[in-house]
């Protein structure tokens, strides 16, 4: 399943980044397509004059909607240059977050697999 709209792409990136800065982690802004052709996902980090903070670009068109969160959710372990174990804790409770906004609005994501 794809994204319905540009609007559950905008949701789904303004809960990662606000569930990223509760955690004490740089929480990126997210756009798309990513401006360079034939690539899913692009990361741009910003320097210091421009605010710092990053730019995670992902491909929605054509893709399924768990593959675009799950690059979504590697942005954020990239940025914050995450290792295991938290990477993999980061992970978890990214996909729960996203999860949990999927079940709020009644519609179904499957996310067995991504964590």
């Amino acid at each position: 399943m794809e994204f319905a709209s540009t609007v559950d792409f905008a949701n789904a990136a303004r809960r990662l980044t606000r569930a990223a800065v509760r955690r004490g982690l740089v929480g990126p802004s997210y756009r798309c397509p990513p401006r360079l052709v034939g690539v899913d996902r692009t990361i741009r980090r910003r320097d210091a004059v421009d605010g710092g903070g990053a730019v995670v670009s992902v491909r929605v068109k054509g893709r399924p909607r768990e593959a675009v969160l799950a690059d979504m959710i590697e942005g954020v372990v990239v940025v914050n240059e995450l290792a295991s174990p938290d990477a993999d804790r980061v992970r978890t409770e990214l996909w729960t977050v996203v999860a949990s906004a999927s079940t709020e609005r009644g519609s179904e994501i499957s996310v067995r697999g991504a964590a």
